[in-house]
């Protein structure tokens, strides 16, 4: 029997293509509610750059705190030139940054499949992406993101000097550890830790950190440890070694990016920033597609609305407890690229292509 929650969902569209690929997202909200007698209660509202030219800010409180009472908060894209030269305590992208600290997301979930059917789309060679599953779990509240002291500051001689701090607890380090180890046990028991312990302290401590805990509670997961830019190079050299991989902020940044594209499009990749379960066994967490907001082709209807409709499938998977439901989202959206259709980014002879809201339709009829 599943638990009956409020099923909050709020709608964070954004900015430039955020719009077009969230609105694919409602449709499907609005199919499962209808279809499915479920009960989610939508909410929609402005962040990032179109609500700092409304607001005078990236996020207002009281969006924030619709976040907070929201079960699921799905983020389209932020930022874009319009807005580079804002300030940088008002640029679209603080609003991101506010969500995942502030909500205390501490996780994030960054799967890199290689569908069948895309193979071709991707620069490597088909032998070494076919059948390509990974999942990145990065560090996303710490690090060299958060890191005080931070700034810029004049120095002698006319300078000025750029700092940021990188800087790890033993805490921060084992409780996104605890969540690779969790879903390497749904996996195949491998987990892969990426740091620099060659050159940085806080790399050591977490090397130490992942190893003891996984001596300590996961003696049944296989641990490998491998510098950061080594996985780099491995990445593209030989992907499939991998299965889950985690590592922290910055590097999970640059590695997830780097695997993303070994699947053949950005416009294909979903990603869930996870907070702590509370007693209940309840958490905040927020899903987002991991491509930008692609300004270039806003408004054409052309963006690849995949990505952002496989984030609501891990929604539906990790904090609504439907996986059924996610399940058969995830297989819709593997029907549609069956039967050939295609949005401009992943298009290729032989392949139909179809608009941002065709796509849509399309995987709302192989729900049916």
């Amino acid at each position: 029997m599943i638990k009956v929650r409020k099923r909050k969902i709020l709608l964070l569209s954004g900015d430039g293509i955020g719009p077009e690929v969230i609105s694919e997202v409602r449709k499907i909200i609005e199919w499962f509610n209808k279809k499915k007698s479920l009960d989610f209660q939508i909410d929609e509202d402005l962040v990032g750059g179109c609500s700092y030219d409304k607001n005078d800010t990236p996020i207002t409180d009281e969006v924030f705190y619709k976040a907070l009472e929201s079960e699921v908060i799905m983020l389209g894209a932020v930022g874009g030139p319009k807005w580079d030269n804002v300030e940088f305590a008002k640029k679209p992208e603080r609003a991101l940054l506010k969500l995942r600290k502030e909500l205390k997301l501490f996780a994030n979930l960054r799967p890199a499949i290689c569908f069948q059917q895309l193979v071709d789309a991707s620069t490597l060679k088909p032998e070494v992406v076919s059948g390509l599953d990974i999942m990145i779990v990065r560090e996303l509240t710490g690090g060299i993101y958060f890191g005080e002291p931070r700034g810029i500051k004049p120095i002698e001689n006319g300078e000025r000097k750029g700092i940021n701090t990188h800087s790890y607890t033993s805490s921060e380090i084992t409780r996104v550890a605890r969540v690779a180890f969790e879903l390497a046990k749904k996996r195949s028991n491998r987990v892969t830790s990426c740091e620099k312990s060659n050159v940085m302290e806080a790399g050591l401590l977490w090397r130490e950190e992942v190893q003891s805990l996984r001596d300590k509670e996961y003696k049944e997961i296989e641990l490998s440890h491998m510098l950061a830019d080594n996985c780099a190079m491995q990445l593209l050299k030989n992907p499939k070694q991998f299965d889950v991989i985690v590592t922290d902020n910055l590097f999970g940044d640059m590695l997830s990016d780097q695997a993303s594209m070994l699947t053949g499009s950005l416009g294909l990749l979903p990603s869930a920033s996870l907070g702590a379960k509370n007693k209940d066994g309840e958490m905040r967490a927020m899903y987002e597609p991991i491509h930008g907001s692609a300004p270039d082709i806003a408004g054409k209807g052309i963006a690849n609305p995949i990505a952002t409709i496989l984030s609501f499938a891990m929604a539906l998977r990790y904090s609504l407890d439907l996986d059924k439901e996610a399940g058969s989202l995830e297989k819709a959206v593997q029907d549609v690229l069956n039967d050939g259709l295609r949005t401009k980014d992943i298009l290729s002879n032989g392949t139909k292509e179809v608009s941002t809201s065709q796509m849509g339709d399309a995987i709302i009829s192989k729900l049916q």
